[in-house]
């Protein structure tokens, strides 16, 4: 069965960009560039591929990426419609019309829709962000790989946003880079 793999950007105090959707501050260089290229190749938006010489490398981990509507707005901002056409694309949202062919905007229930992704063919599925719809999809996520900046921000919008309900993950992986940046990796803990 594929799985949900939570993959974002934070800062050391757990949030993923500033009050007004800003994540400009997280500075991806050096080594950490490296590991996400040689690792996270299909994270790279189709429209910076080119210029990080990945046009032409191969999904890793994900053939999928589920977005809400915060995550999916800033590339709409400059008019980039389809971020991850490498990727199938979905954008979850109750008032955005469909703006390019290759993402598909849906407003039902994302719990019910992700079940029913993960028992489809194919390569595990990236939620791309954001808060809202990671913490609709907590209770459905298998793994968090946290990109944390050494950066603190005092407030913005969280990793999540939902109510009080304590998930369990384990901690299976850590890498601190020269930048100060670390990658740390958890998987969902099921309770017996």
């Amino acid at each position: 069965m594929r799985q949900l793999t939570y993959y974002i950007g934070s800062s050391i105090d757990g949030f993923i960009a500033s009050p007004d959707g800003r994540f400009d501050f997280f500075a991806a260089e050096g080594d950490l560039v490296a590991a996400i290229l040689a690792e996270y190749p299909e994270t790279i938006p189709t429209h910076a591929r080119e210029q990080l010489g990945v046009t032409d490398v191969a999904n890793k981990r994900f053939d999928t990426v589920l977005m809400g509507r915060g995550t999916y707005d800033p590339g709409l901002a400059i008019g980039v419609t389809s971020p991850y056409s490498h990727l199938k694309q979905y954008v979850f949202s109750r008032t955005l019309i469909r703006p390019d062919p290759d993402v598909e905007v849906l407003s039902g229930d994302p719990v019910e829709f992700v079940r029913e992704l993960k028992q489809r063919e194919g390569m595990d599925i990236w939620l791309c962000g954001g808060a809202a719809l990671a913490g609709q999809l907590v209770g459905e996520i298998d793994e968090l790989i946290i990109k944390r900046y050494p950066v603190v921000l005092s407030s913005g919008i969280p990793l999540f946003h939902a109510p009080f309900e304590p998930a369990e993950f384990a901690l299976t992986d850590s890498r601190v880079f020269n930048t100060g940046a670390s990658i740390t990796t958890y998987v969902k803990q099921y309770k017996q």
